[in-house]
């Protein structure tokens, strides 16, 4: 058999695991050349929100590519950017008055580490302190696998092979279920004995880090923690942002403002790559300036591309104009049941829900349990057999479907996930 010359991601192609070939998608549906209907369980790695080619959105693309394809954003201007910016502000939190464009949830990342850094580097240079370089992060978090944002995320399989590339952080242990306590502990030590920087979150759900749940509570008090010491908080809601958690944003959970806040996947609805940074008027401020050395240096070329940000726009248009919220609590209302379901169900433990997001783990001895588990590729597998994208975290499996899944879909897909067991 001849070899397809594309590389995928995440993807070890010595297993020779088949990649079914979609040719259309429409709602939670995929539609395979071969004539199968797959249920897109994950909404394509955690990004189509409001469904595939919801025809707002997809009608918006059309219509600016035939005006303005693309444009410098150094120096220069556009409609569709300048007015998606305006339209962020006034549906985020207050507090987060600037907007920073990039391309993917790893380049949002990087672009609030640059922030932070920026940030501290500005004021020692009028004499407002020491600049701090110093990032605390959460265990087991990912936020990207570029090389600051690979940095700010767990050591492991994801990125051993980079270890020599990667800069040094302190690690803050996960709030497991009854050692909040400690957690918070740590991060006041933390703050106090090494002047970090910044302190970088997942806000409620550490998704690849095996969607790992801890409560709002103990986010209002890292927030409020990093608040007293002077640290900044960055908010990475890349996964957890645009209604996944139950709100439009995770941090609303715990009336948290952070000082910096990243947003992707769900901001074009999913059909285009876009990102923001979100700032604050101090993070702003300490890069405004007549010295260009303190100018923010940071950029690709496609920066608010026009067509990202119209998809953007008519994202915001159906949060604003159609009930989102009752669709995002009604799925909340059926993944709960189909936790409650599954609870019972001999073998799965650690059955969990936040919002959206339902999952839960295959019980396994030590040896075998994690990313890398070889009950992995066996359940890809049986979850593809059936129709069903699924992509388990090695013995953790999710589900983080479209809005708009049906309930006969889901229920489908919660039947496989008990199924499994008998693997």
């Amino acid at each position: 058999m001849s070899r397809s010359p594309v590389w995928h991601p995440f993807t070890q192609h010595g297993l020779e695991e088949p990649a079914p070939l979609v040719e259309r998608a429409e709602g939670a549906i995929l539609y395979t050349r071969d004539g199968r209907r797959v249920i897109d369980a994950i909404s394509s790695w955690w990004v189509t929100t409001h469904g595939h080619c919801h025809p707002r959105i997809v009608a918006a693309i059309a219509e600016q590519a035939q005006k303005l394809d693309q444009l410098i954003f150094a120096g220069w201007t556009h409609e569709p950017g300048e007015r998606l910016a305006a339209e962020l502000v006034a549906m985020m939190p207050a507090g987060l008055p600037y907007v920073f464009y990039s391309d993917s949830g790893s380049t949002a990342v990087e672009v609030a580490l640059k922030m932070a850094l920026g940030f501290w580097a500005n004021h020692a240079q009028v004499g407002r302190g020491e600049p701090r370089h110093r990032i605390l992060v959460l265990e087991h978090s990912y936020h990207g696998d570029t090389i600051g944002a690979m940095s700010v995320g767990a050591r492991g399989v994801f990125n051993r092979a980079y270890a020599p590339l990667l800069f040094d952080v302190g690690t803050i242990p996960f709030p497991k279920a009854g050692a909040e306590q400690a957690t918070l502990d740590a991060l006041v030590v933390a703050c106090a004995a090494e002047q970090p920087a910044a302190f970088i979150v997942e806000p409620l759900v550490l998704g690849a880090g095996g969607m790992l749940v801890y409560s709002p509570d103990v986010l209002r008090q890292m927030r409020s923690i990093c608040a007293a010491h002077g640290v900044l908080f960055i908010a990475d809601e890349v996964m957890t942002g645009w209604g996944r958690t139950g709100t439009l944003l995770a941090c609303e959970q715990a009336g948290v403002v952070p000082d910096i806040l990243c947003l992707a996947k769900g901001l074009t609805g999913g059909s285009m790559p876009l990102a923001v940074t979100l700032a604050s008027e101090a993070i702003y401020d300490a890069h405004y300036s007549q010295d260009r050395s303190k100018t923010f240096y940071h950029s690709s070329s496609y920066t608010a591309n026009p067509i990202a940000c119209a998809a953007a726009l008519a994202n915001l248009a159906i949060w604003r104009e159609e009930p989102v919220l009752a669709r995002i609590a009604a799925l909340a209302e059926r993944q709960e049941a189909a936790r409650a379901m599954l609870t019972d169900v001999p073998g799965i433990v650690n059955t969990r829900v936040c919002g959206t997001i339902l999952a839960l783990d295959y019980e396994l001895g030590a040896a075998d349990a994690g990313y890398l588990s070889t009950l992995g590729p066996r359940l890809t597998a049986f979850f593809r057999e059936r129709d069903l994208l699924l992509r388990p975290l090695g013995n953790t499996a999710y589900v983080m479907p479209p809005y708009c899944i049906a309930t006969d879909d889901l229920a489908r897909v919660s039947a496989a996930l008990a199924d499994a067991t008998y693997l």
